[in-house]
């Protein structure tokens, strides 16, 4: 059998792929385009694509969807796959100063499984904390991946920066910000605990949807204790390029926690005692 020199073989495919026609590559542009042949009232269909990020408009062939509309929805479905899965990068927490803490889920089969586990720190975390966390400030900000690395690689490098800005601005003390790795919005009470600050703000990656696999919320209660439920957390969600756009999040987010104290209240209690 005659021996295959490798250096030789790859070449050979490098130079086959090189002279493809780069006409055969499909380009997705990000703006969705309307797909109905001859729509009956065509400002209507574009004004209501213009309301959604919904796959409206994006017509047919025969029975099923055209090929680019199909391969659009797959490469959603990966982008989503990935934001669940991946790991956030090291680099990204290195430039941001973010110490890396982990709750008690051993990887993310077990915190999709079970919730409990991103709820609490892991016992060498909440030593960690205990021993390293910035004591009695107004705000203590922690940023975890929950169901969207991506959510936090897109957001974060823009909000986090505004938010302290818009906090110094105000005078508002806030402890150094910690990274949760596969953390839920509960962990936010044993942080509080932990640190004994007065309002704890969690800004985590939601749940990634076919429209974007980037959205962050913004979790806030006032001093969580053994009490506390749901509704003492005020929620501000869908912060990504197509929503609330980061800088302008951690603006407002900053006048928000500015309220929260001096209302000392957040959730429905904040809302109430507002409206007054």
């Amino acid at each position: 059998m005659k021996q295959i020199n490798l250096d030789d073989l790859v070449q050979r495919v490098m130079d086959e792929l090189n002279r493809k026609n780069h006409d055969d590559i499909i380009h997705f542009p990000e703006k969705k385009q309307q797909g109905v042949m001859r729509p009956k009232n065509p400002e209507a269909l574009e004004r209501a694509m213009n309301r959604t990020p919904a796959r409206i408009g994006i017509g047919r062939a025969g029975t099923r969807m055209k090929t680019g509309s199909y391969l659009q929805f797959r490469i959603d479905q990966a982008a989503a796959h990935d934001a669940v899965m991946k790991t956030i990068s090291p680099t990204l927490l290195e430039s941001l100063q973010l110490p890396a803490l982990h709750t008690k889920a051993k990887d993310m089969t077990d915190y999709l499984m079970n919730l409990d586990s991103g709820r609490v720190l892991s016992d060498e975390s909440a030593e960690w904390l205990e021993r390293n966390g910035d004591k009695g400030k107004d705000v203590q900000i922690i940023i975890s991946d929950g169901l969207s690395t991506s959510a936090c690689e897109a957001t974060i490098p823009d909000l986090l920066p505004a938010l302290l800005q818009g906090l110094a601005m105000r005078n508002i003390s806030v402890g150094k910000p910690v990274f949760i790795h596969r953390g839920r919005v509960w962990v936010q009470d044993q942080v509080a605990s932990i640190v004994k600050c007065k309002v704890v703000i969690s800004l985590i990656g939601e749940r990634p949807g076919l429209a974007t696999a980037e959205s962050l919320s913004a979790y806030m209660i006032y001093k969580p204790d053994t009490n506390t439920v749901e509704s003492d957390r005020t929620v501000i969600s869908n912060i990504h390029r197509g929503g609330t756009l980061p800088i302008e999040a951690g603006a407002y987010l900053a006048e928000l926690l500015e309220e929260i104290l001096k209302y000392q209240a957040s959730g429905v209690k904040y809302m109430q005692l507002r409206a007054k």
